[in-house]
């Protein structure tokens, strides 16, 4: 046990410790290590939809989607989200997005316990997605009907 108190064996104790806690830290920030999505900045979010197909879901309310969201998304409100899941691919990758990205997680909690695949959440939500200067599409209450079937 003398080795644990030489001068070098504590640096490199404490070296190593360093080193975990650096590398861990971006996957606890990402909600890695069990968390249960996976955070997208808008242009993974663009790349992703482009590259795999995958679906944008809006979850904020259906006057908030009417007002302003991204133009491929799907409107489904999060307190209607478990309901109309049966419509949903559960092999596309889904992008959730909501005002500012913490609603989605809870939601992106809800699609895995129902077997959805892979579930992403916009990071930032639309906030970002317009600060981000990407364009928002305009719903009207026909267009709105249409999209909701």
């Amino acid at each position: 046990m003398d080795f644990l108190f030489y001068q070098n064996t504590i640096y490199f104790l404490a070296f190593a410790l360093v080193s975990g806690i650096m590398l861990a830290l971006p996957n606890v920030r990402k909600g890695g290590f069990g968390g249960q999505s996976n955070m997208l900045s808008t242009k993974e979010a663009v790349q992703m939809a482009n590259k795999s197909a995958a679906i944008f879901i809006d979850i904020r309310s259906a006057e908030e989607y009417k007002n302003g969201s991204i133009p491929q998304a799907r409107n489904i409100p999060m307190d209607e989200l478990e309901e109309k899941t049966a419509s949903l691919s559960k092999s596309k990758p889904i992008i959730l997005v909501c005002n500012m990205g913490r609603t989605a997680q809870k939601a992106a909690v809800t699609l895995k316990k129902l077997n959805f695949e892979e579930v992403h959440v916009l990071s930032g939500g639309l906030s970002a997605w317009t600060q981000d200067g990407l364009p928002l599409k305009k719903h009207t209450a026909t267009a709105q009907r249409k999209h909701n079937r």
